[in-house]
């Protein structure tokens, strides 16, 4: 069977809108969608097994809730749904342990920007080993699209860019594979964003030169750019693809990139043991400042 698209479901607006991205997600994937609900997150000794029936019902009326949700949205998607006990960011790390994707639901800062990433996500997206793509409470099909002629909102036009952070001092496979396979799939462009910063004077050392201009920088992280993507380019020879070099915080970058992108694309770094459930501080600034779904990727 083929690795499923995972999504969390809980019954909230967020988890909602994550259940409808994560169905668009496995029908442009081919892949059946599993969608994990978490009931008693929190058991207690004293729970007794009417509370115990009381809970898995409430779990089942979830899972209908969010199952109407896609047959109405995404008909003929491949759907399975689950009810697992225990607390959700276990729960969830397990299920995705052979899954394609986990999708998880983000409440909106605002009405239309950023994200509020909680105890679940966080732990969620800094311990799991496949892509976590988190999606804002409000996020309709309609918004991966360029609006028709009219400014209407619209499907039927074509996707908008996907956006790819990339960290030109590690450039992971991973991660860039993730990105130009998401907007092969879309059928989208894919625009590339490197943001480097001029060293001061105190970070030099020695032996360092630190009177080469602006520009001349500038021009040699963007050929360095060109040669870390040729390959990919040869591997999707129809993606078309936009290489995004400016000088400032990448974050910042990142940001004003993704103000118009159907999905951002971040890294991570698996860490051996994590404690602290951290995003890292691009995905981290991604996570609170965009506005569209955001994938973390997870690397060596």
């Amino acid at each position: 069977m083929l690795p499923p698209i995972i999504v969390g479901v809980d019954g909230s607006a967020e988890s909602l809108a994550a259940v409808e991205w994560a169905a668009r997600e496995a029908t442009r994937r081919d892949r059946p969608l599993r969608m994990v609900h978490a009931w008693n997150r929190r058991p207690r000794r004293q729970d007794d097994e009417l509370t115990n029936a009381a809970q898995r019902h409430l779990a089942r009326r979830v899972l209908r809730k969010a199952e109407e949700r896609v047959s109405g949205a995404v008909p003929g998607v491949r759907l399975i749904d689950e009810q697992v006990e225990g607390p959700a960011t276990a729960a969830l790390l397990k299920a995705s342990e052979q899954a394609e994707l986990l999708v998880l639901g983000s409440r909106g800062l605002s009405g239309f920007t950023g994200f509020l990433v909680g105890s679940v996500a966080l732990g969620a997206v800094a311990k799991a080993t496949c892509p976590v793509v988190l999606v804002r409470a409000g996020e309709e099909a309609e918004d991966e699209h360029f609006p028709a002629d009219d400014g209407t909102p619209s499907t039927r036009t074509g996707y908008r860019d996907v956006v790819l952070g990339i960290d030109l001092d590690d450039p992971c496979d991973e991660v860039i594979e993730f990105a130009f396979e998401a907007a092969r799939l879309r059928h989208t462009r894919l625009q590339v964003v490197y943001a480097w910063q001029a060293p001061s004077a105190i970070s030099l050392g020695p032996g360092d030169i630190g009177l080469v201009d602006e520009p001349q920088q500038a021009e040699e992280w963007q050929e360095f750019l060109s040669a870390v993507l040729r390959m990919w380019r040869d591997k999707y020879p129809e993606t078309e693809v936009l290489e995004t070099v400016v000088e400032g915080k990448a974050s910042t970058a990142l940001v004003r990139a993704a103000s118009a992108a159907s999905l951002l694309v971040v890294g991570r770094r698996l860490a051996e043991r994590p404690t602290v459930p951290r995003l890292g501080p691009v995905a981290h600034d991604a996570a609170h400042h965009v506005g569209c779904p955001l994938a973390v990727v997870p690397h060596e």
